[in-house]
């Protein structure tokens, strides 16, 4: 008994610990998938949007931490119970996303792996036996320091947490899983097909305000910068200051600059003229403005489709031509 609760006690804080740490180092992504399911399309509970993002710290801070106390055996029974509750609403959600086809990733490992609705589910329920089998078996998991070291673990573990959620907030995601992070090539990812059957790289074209496609012309161009801001109405106005700069270093140097956005292009103009930006803007579909960067605004460099940087606005200055 004793070996199979030590073995089912480390899958399950393996998996609960990597699972908070890929959606801790990027929150955003988290949140976003929160609003999806909070949309009138999923579980019409639209209230809840406004609140997405902390919510999704709570449930990442909590999931990551839970996998720790469970590792150390630090408060096995609350420990243990937690997790069974947390797993049953984890549950419902993937039931709901794949018997309703409502969401087609769930994002339970966030970009870092992708699992379709059935496949999560079907790992939720084996989550879900495992820990109820240590909630049978509590008596058998066993702190691996004493007590007051335990507490100072929990503590230093959350604080460090918090510590990195912060960060990724103000700056950007430590470790960026998605398509388009840097190093990467977008013509690549167009071709290349991720689990639900799409490519990884999808819905991502370049629109002037007449409609006129210039996806293939700037993505073959050598120096490119763009601009990216998904909706300008929530904007860090104040960072297009700092943005300012960093376009017109570009432009000094050979670069294309674009504005990217699915915001209306009265309310972009507005913008350009407040502060004097010198650049036009294109459009592009809001979901995969916030998939090609966790900023608004937020600055990316490309050279024939390869992305060769990124920054939040907060950050551009360390753009180098």
């Amino acid at each position: 008994m004793k070996i199979v609760t030590l073995i089912a006690r480390l899958l399950v804080a393996a998996t609960f610990i990597f699972s908070g740490f890929v959606k801790l180092v990027d929150p955003l992504g988290s949140a976003y998938k929160f609003q999806e399911y909070f949309s009138a399309d999923v579980l019409n509970m639209e209230f809840l949007i406004p609140y997405a993002l902390p919510f999704s710290i709570l449930l990442i801070i909590a999931e990551i931490m839970l996998g720790v106390m469970l590792l150390i055996g630090f408060k096995p029974k609350f420990t243990t119970w937690s997790l069974f509750l947390m797993t049953l609403l984890f549950l419902f959600l993937t039931w709901y996303s794949a018997y309703y086809d409502k969401v087609t990733d769930c994002g339970c490992f966030g970009d870092a792996v992708k699992l379709t609705p059935w496949q999560t589910f079907n790992k939720n329920i084996v989550l879900i036996i495992l820990i109820a089998f240590l909630i049978f078996a509590v008596k058998h998991i066993k702190p691996l320091f004493s007590k007051n070291l335990l507490k100072w673990i929990s503590l230093g573990s959350l604080m460090l947490f918090l510590y990195i959620t912060y960060h990724v907030l103000v700056h950007l995601p430590i470790i960026d899983f998605r398509p388009y992070a840097i190093d990467k090539n977008i013509q690549q990812g167009m071709k290349e097909i991720a689990i639900d059957g799409l490519p990884k790289v999808h819905d991502f074209y370049l629109e002037t305000n007449d409609g006129e496609d210039l996806t293939d012309e700037i993505l073959n161009k050598e120096k490119v910068m763009f601009v990216v801001a998904y909706d300008i109405d929530t904007s860090e106005i104040e960072g297009f200051d700092n943005v300012k700069k960093a376009t017109d270093l570009a432009l000094k140097n050979g670069y294309s600059v674009y504005g990217l956005s699915s915001s209306y292009i009265d309310d972009l103009i507005v913008v350009n003229k407040d502060k004097n930006l010198n650049f036009d803007w294109l459009f592009v579909d809001g979901t995969v403005l916030k998939t090609i960067i966790r900023a608004n605004p937020g600055v990316i460099t490309l050279n024939k489709g390869t992305v060769t940087g990124k920054w939040n606005w907060i950050d551009v200055e360390d753009f180098k031509p």
